[in-house]
């Protein structure tokens, strides 16, 4: 069996989520369109206080727009682990998703 994801508590998680800030946008050229595949947006934990916790929405959520450190909500949140190796060396880095992100 293959693990695609890890839905979290995010209560215990994550805590309260304050929006941080807009992150990157990711496109790609679609029928020599440029076109937005996801939006990637920084948020302040309780819980998680070492790091900025950054998640990735689809494109489909559309772009967000709140105020520095209003209080938001997940959608359908999920962890992703993706695996890499410098040298002899293995990491792993947890990427979080949601499929929205709206005023808690």
């Amino acid at each position: 069996m293959e693990l695609k994801h890890v839905v979290p508590i995010m209560k215990d998680t994550f805590g309260h989520l304050e929006f941080a800030g807009e992150g990157n946008v990711e496109q790609r050229r679609v029928n020599g369109r440029l076109t937005t595949v996801s939006r990637s947006y920084n948020l302040y934990s309780d819980v998680q206080r070492a790091d900025d916790i950054e998640v990735i929405l689809p494109h489909t959520a559309g772009e967000k727009f709140f105020e520095f450190e209003e209080t938001i909500q997940l959608v359908n949140p999920r962890i992703v682990a993706e695996g890499y190796k410098i040298g002899e060396r293995g990491f792993t880095n947890y990427i979080l998703h949601a499929d929205d992100m709206i005023k808690a």
